[in-house]
């Protein structure tokens, strides 16, 4: 077993507990919130989620360890470590069977580590500071787990702020195409990661910085806090810098340049190292490790180094791959892992099953191969575009520049033959145009006419293009340090609404290869590709109705007012809690009859060993400006209790006490009309085509199992020639039943509907920025939560009625319950509006809504008044 495997289960023990900890508990509603925010819209993927969950994990239930400590906890007997860490018995027989003489030996001699290939193993007992490395494939959202990484760990330090958490980050990549993906964490929805009310007050505190070419320092305020600094490697590690003499003047000293190449690198790294409680953050994180255990790893190794050693906490590390194998060894540094064969199940890489071609001929016949692939691909996707109008593409692969220019008359005059323009060619090499890198920085751009890519040592790593549908490798590739891998998987990226498999044209000598990089890489072949079909797929919605009008009603409001203020006097109590590092003395004596013969005599004394204390003096400025009281109030007080010192473990029981005190604020209730908007189209992404007709649209994901309930206007138009319901297109119904009622509803309607206005089919949409109705109520958590039912049908005099669709196996939830707990809340707000509002539950215990079931229904359609409104 592995130690990402280990870990799962223990997770998964954790989450069935609601992420409990005692010690810092609101985890557990940032986590759950994580887990299902309200509405609809971005959602961290299972892979992101189940990651933070091992990370906070890590942090909180194992104390943030060091990697060769979680190796011992996790895996107990010294048989299981071994194995777990990949040493053979032969080389615990080398190390004498001495188990400290192995690992001193692993980490001091570099000739033993070298001979029994544990040359990762040695970094990873010699690293000071806990690191961990989380593998997720391409596409699977690395850099969104770094966001929700930080986020999350800056809202627990500011809900604790004496807790052990980051309140500062320094991310990095390698070079420049990478750095490009990072912008991501700019644009992420935080909103769909924290909690409301950690979100507010995360978006006014935090601080993103990208590091500027040219600029030798980074524009942050040194010992300052809620800093994301996003920099490319090679702008913070430690290394000298080409600086030109004509910045220095004509005549500068040799010195003078050493000097001013040092400087530069070492101000960065000066102003990051002054951040407190930092975290630093490396992705693409294989660059440190596999191929690169020489030269590369102790430079990165040496800034990080540097901050541990510099900075005032540097908490953890974390690195982010995908690649966590190196030579059929998965870096034993992995915490979370997911392969490519997952993304491809849960939808989010394009399926290449049956579609890796390879081929085998002699050099004289490379033109002949590069012939057959454009023309294969031409006859494959030469129509398929994404959803976005963006043209399919093909990217073909080239060892050298002079192979390029010799095999692109072969490539034009395909295309020519093939009633294809020339002009549709782009070649991105190291002799390429501006014109051209800004045209191949296009490509997703659906005004792009490119499709055939040319590529020399470029499109490899962090290129996301979407668009792209096939790779081909025109020769074999011998040196490729993964060149292969990189190449051939770059076409997998996959987006929503893309239904099309992705295609791999290769030699046989590079699909041998290919297959060797999967095995050493992701511990996957060609095989394991080729069997993994998704389980999900994504689609998008479209707006058909906008300008539906608003349905008014009123709701019931809680509001918070404030009390009329008093004179306010604070009376605390020492809290029973003995801090960390003491030791507590009771006195007893021995008394005669009853049940203890032991009874204490004096209150505990503490003997004091090295307890973290705060002055009165500082804790009551602190809570006098969190609660807004006088000061000197709160220090008599405390100072009453403690003298001049309070120990830091008792100042949030000591918080609490004030806040309850001082609380000035009741809730109230009141009944408001609110005109509810069924569908804001401003919640959705608004498209323009190339004729100007503007559109609204939204991306779903659903499972393949579930393909059969899309249903879209078109397919119903002929029975709904009156056009109602379908104010989006497709509906995503969760249920047969729920397409089944409406389908019997508006075949009633085809036939009287002269007092309907329409009905709307909206259990899919629970966003609030893309819908006003929806219902509270509190669910078995004791939480609150938005419900959304599942129909509304709308009558010309404006009355409404909620129609919920269930299985006959929910009815008896309807006592205690979610269920339940959704229905008294329709029925208070029924209560509410008894002359705007009516409520129907329908049972069912079939996949069929029988004519008999939509009585109310169809009663209640039947008696509008048929007064507009």
């Amino acid at each position: 077993m592995h130690l990402y495997q280990a870990l799962h289960e223990l997770v998964t023990q954790w989450r069935t507990k609601n992420y409990n900890n005692s010690d810092y508990s609101s985890i557990s509603e940032i986590l759950e919130w994580a887990k299902e925010p309200e509405g609809s819209g971005f959602l961290l993927r299972q892979s992101q989620f189940r990651a933070l969950e091992t990370y906070w994990f890590l942090r909180l239930q194992c104390k943030t360890p060091h990697i060769f400590e979680l190796y011992k906890h996790s895996f107990s007997s010294r048989t299981e470590l071994l194995k777990a860490l990949g040493i053979s018995s032969q080389t615990f027989e080398a190390a004498d069977f001495d188990e400290e003489k192995l690992w001193q030996k692993i980490k001091s001699d570099d000739s033993f580590a070298v001979k029994h290939k544990l040359d990762a193993i040695k970094e990873t007992l010699t690293l000071e500071y806990p690191s961990y490395i989380f593998a997720l494939a391409m596409g699977a959202g690395k850099t969104a787990l770094i966001g929700a990484i930080i986020a999350t760990e800056f809202a627990m330090a500011d809900e604790y702020p004496e807790g052990p958490f980051i309140q500062n980050a320094l991310v990095f990549a390698p070079g420049t195409t990478i750095i490009q993906s990072l912008r991501e964490i700019a644009s992420l929805p935080y909103d769909r990661i924290l909690p409301p009310r950690f979100f507010k007050r995360f978006s006014a505190t935090v601080k993103l910085t990208f590091t500027r070419d040219g600029d030798p320092d980074i524009p942050i305020i040194p010992n300052s806090n809620w800093n994301i600094v996003v920099t490319n490697t090679e702008k913070i590690r430690i290394q000298k810098e080409t600086i030109r003499k004509s910045d220095l003047g004509l005549f500068a000293p040799a010195e003078k340049e050493e000097e001013a190449r040092t400087d530069v690198a070492n101000r960065r790294l000066q102003k990051i190292a002054s951040l407190p409680h930092l975290a630093v953050f490396s992705d693409e994180a294989h660059h440190t490790y596999g191929q690169a255990l020489g030269t590369e790893l102790k430079r990165v190794r040496q800034t990080v180094d540097y901050l541990y050693h510099n900075s005032p906490n540097l908490i953890c590390v974390v690195n982010t791959t995908g690649t966590p194998y190196f030579k059929k060894q998965i870096l034993r540094d992995v915490v979370a892992w997911y392969g490519l064969s997952e993304g491809i199940r849960d939808g989010i890489l394009k399926q290449v099953s049956d579609n890796i071609h390879s081929y085998s001929f002699g050099s004289q016949n490379t033109d002949k191969f590069i012939s057959q692939i454009i023309t294969e691909f031409f006859s494959k996707y030469g129509n398929v575009s994404l959803p976005n109008g963006a043209i399919a593409k093909l990217a073909i692969y080239f060892p050298q520049t002079d192979d390029l220019k010799e095999l692109r008359p072969v490539i034009e005059a395909t295309l020519v033959q093939l009633g294809y323009s020339p002009t549709i060619c782009l070649r991105n090499t190291n002799e390429s145009t501006k014109d051209e890198i800004d045209a191949f920085n296009r490509l997703n751009d659906p005004a792009s006419t490119h499709r055939v890519i040319l590529l020399v040592g470029k499109g490899t790593e962090g290129w996301n293009c979407p668009s792209l549908f096939a790779c081909a490798l025109a020769r074999q590739i011998r040196s490729s340090n993964n060149l292969v891998l990189q190449a051939s998987s770059r076409c997998l990226r996959q987006v929503p609404g893309n239904e099309t498999k992705a295609s791999i044209y290769l030699s046989e000598d590079n699909r041998t290869t290919l297959d060797d990089e999967l095995k050493q890489t992701y511990g996957e072949s060609i095989a394991d590709l080729n069997n993994a079909t998704s389980k999900s797929k994504w689609s998008r919605i479209v707006l058909r109705k906008v300008d539906i009008p608003p349905i008014k009603l009123r709701r019931l409001e809680k509001i918070i007012v404030k009390k009329e203020q008093q004179s306010i006097s604070i009376l605390l109590v020492k809290p029973d809690i003995v801090p960390e590092a003491t030791i507590v003395r009771r006195s007893y004596r021995v008394v005669e009859g009853g049940s203890n013969t032991l009874e204490q005599v004096a209150d505990p004394g503490v003997v004091v060993k090295d307890i973290p204390m705060r002055s009165v003096y500082d804790v009551a400025i602190e809570c006098s400006s969190v609660y807004r009281l006088d000061v000197w109030t709160i220090h008599d007080e405390l100072q009453r209790l403690y003298g001049t010192e309070v120990p830091e473990a008792h100042i949030e029981n000591l918080r609490h006490q004030i806040e309850q005190q001082t609380s000035s604020y009741s809730i109230e209730e009141i009944i408001r009309e609110d005109a509810l908007a069924l569908i804001k189209k401003e919640g959705f992404t608004e498209e323009i085509s190339a004729d100007g007709a503007v559109s609204y649209v939204a991306e779903i994901s659903y499972p393949i199992s579930k393909e059969e309930l899309l249903t879209s206007w078109e397919e119903w138009q002929e029975r709904n020639k009156k056009d109602f319901s379908f104010h989006y297109s497709p509906y995503n119904f969760d249920s047969t039943p729920e397409k089944s009622f409406l389908e019997v509803l508006l075949g009633h309607l085809d036939i009287e509907a002269s007092h309907v206005e329409d009905i709307f089919f909206t259990g899919a949409i629970n966003d609030p920025k893309k819908t006003d109705f929806s219902v509270d109520y509190k669910g078995n958590d004791n939480k609150w939560h938005k419900y959304t039912p599942d129909f509304i049908v709308k009558r010309k005099d404006g009355k409404c009625m909620i129609v919920e669709i269930k299985q006959e196996n929910k009815r008896d939830d309807l006592i205690d319950g979610e269920c339940g707990a959704k229905a008294l809340a329709v029925q208070e707000l029924k209560s509410l509006n008894p002359d705007m509002l009516e409520y129907q539950m329908i049972f069912t215990s079939t996949d069929e809504i029988s004519f008999d079931k939509t009585k109310e229904v169809r009663e209640f359609v039947k008696h509008g008044h048929g007064t507009p409104t």
